[in-house]
């Protein structure tokens, strides 16, 4: 039988064993969809706690409950830190963070070591899926040119795929195997694979022309969000100087049925995405000799959110008669967004550090984060407060509006709330920020 037709054939069987690398915010939840397929998974990950509290069939990802590890668990799944079960996969999914240097430049070190890791046990006929965002040309001029060396021929007896992961945290409208999913192959053998793979686990799929077509298409979903994001931040500052409501002015705009989308303010960007992927475009395209200066004029909007919002804090302080220097603020959520516990690139960091700068004494409220652990920029040692002495307080500032907090209590109780949210718009005794 034809090579291509018997993995094809191993696959709708589901006569095979996939791989996941990554058992975070993207690698868990695809897990569980792949699970949920009636496929065998190991997951692999270089954290030893992860992997002992899944083992123990327990989650650390707050939208992913106790009771779906067990279901995974009883369904074969294992999770190790032994590079050499990759021998026994016939799929393997990368799903590795790919951060920025401290020079906003690409750092794919986590892709390489992990290829490093598991290069040793590549058997004939896997099948290999990126899933890490990256620049246009990460899968051909780093994957491929490493599997090349050690003796497969691509297309033939390895395969390799890129497939941008689509993961919305927290989103319970579109679940990872409802958003339609991006392939790509290095050849047409590869493609064909993956679609098959794909196609399986997932309602839609989307095929493209080539593995950089996919990675573009990757990082413009995010720049189109973070340059809208941009957009709606600077107008929220000029409608503030205004005293024009934001707010109602998006609502008003939104009634247009055609050619407007609404985005909404806040205090910056965050996420793993949305604040880092201009960057990787914005790096290849200096690569080629092309300035990408739309995209970096939002970066710079987005990133002067937090000290924009430090200043409206001092300014209304100032008009109760209350300097910030020793001045008590409570900040309302450390996620970089509602409803997870997720604090990748939040900027309610950089906003704390700049209260702090500021000499103001500064505690948090999440509750989906109990402790604000040491991170590459801040180590702040703070732990999530009750909501019981607010009126404590000289400012309570919105800056992450989870659903499960108690806003009646806080309007009850704050003597100055500033919501970077909207979560409270509609109250006239709320400085909105």
């Amino acid at each position: 039988m034809n090579i291509i037709k018997e993995i094809k054939k191993n696959i709708n069987n589901k006569e095979i064993q996939v791989g996941v690398i990554g058992l975070g915010y993207v690698g868990l939840p695809l897990v569980n969809n792949i699970i949920k397929k009636r496929y065998k998974v190991i997951g692999f990950d270089i954290d030893k706690n992860k992997i002992r509290m899944l083992n123990k069939g327990k989650s650390y990802i707050n939208h992913i409950s106790n009771r779906t590890i067990s279901y995974l668990l009883k369904n074969g799944f294992i999770a190790t830190d032994n590079w050499a079960k990759i021998n026994y996969v016939d799929v393997i999914i990368i799903c590795v963070p790919t951060p920025l240097t401290s020079q906003k430049t690409p750092d794919l070190s986590y892709l390489k070591t992990t290829l490093d890791s598991i290069i040793p046990y590549f058997k004939n006929n896997q099948l290999l899926i990126l899933e890490s965002t990256s620049y246009p040309g990460t899968t051909k001029e780093v994957l491929l040119p490493i599997i090349e060396n050690i003796g497969f021929v691509i297309g033939r007896n390895f395969f390799i795929s890129y497939s941008p992961e689509r993961e919305d945290p927290g989103n319970k409208d579109f679940t990872t195997d409802l958003i339609p999913k991006l392939i790509s192959g290095v050849t047409s053998n590869c493609l064909e694979i993956v679609k098959t793979f794909y196609g399986n686990i997932f309602s839609k799929t989307v095929l493209v022309s080539s593995t950089e077509t996919a990675e573009m298409a990757k990082l413009l979903e995010n720049i189109y969000r973070a340059v809208n994001i941009g957009l709606i931040n600077e107008m929220k500052i000029v409608s503030t100087k205004l005293g024009i409501d934001i707010y109602e002015v998006i609502e008003a705009a939104a009634t247009k049925p055609f050619g407007f989308t609404p985005f909404f303010p806040g205090p910056g960007i965050g996420g793993h995405c949305i604040p880092i992927d201009p960057f990787y475009l914005a790096w290849k395209a200096k690569q080629i000799g092309v300035k990408t200066s739309f995209i970096k004029a939002a970066g710079e909007i987005n990133a002067k959110m937090p000290k924009w919002v430090v200043d409206l804090t001092k300014e209304n302080l100032f008009k109760r008669n209350i300097n910030i220097i020793n001045s008590k603020i409570l900040i309302i959520g450390v996620a970089y967004k509602k409803n997870v516990d997720d604090m990748r690139e939040s900027p309610s960091l950089k906003i704390i550090n700049l209260l702090i700068q500021e000499g103001a004494k500064v505690d948090y409220h999440d509750p989906l984060i109990s402790q604000i652990h040491r991170t590459r920029k801040y180590n702040y040692n703070l732990k999530s407060k009750p909501l019981r002495d607010i009126g404590d307080f000289d400012c309570v500032l919105i800056l992450t509006d989870h659903d499960s907090i108690d806003y009646t209590n806080i309007v009850k109780k704050s003597n100055l709330i500033i919501d970077t949210r909207g979560r409270l718009k509609n109250n006239p005794n709320v400085i909105q920020g």
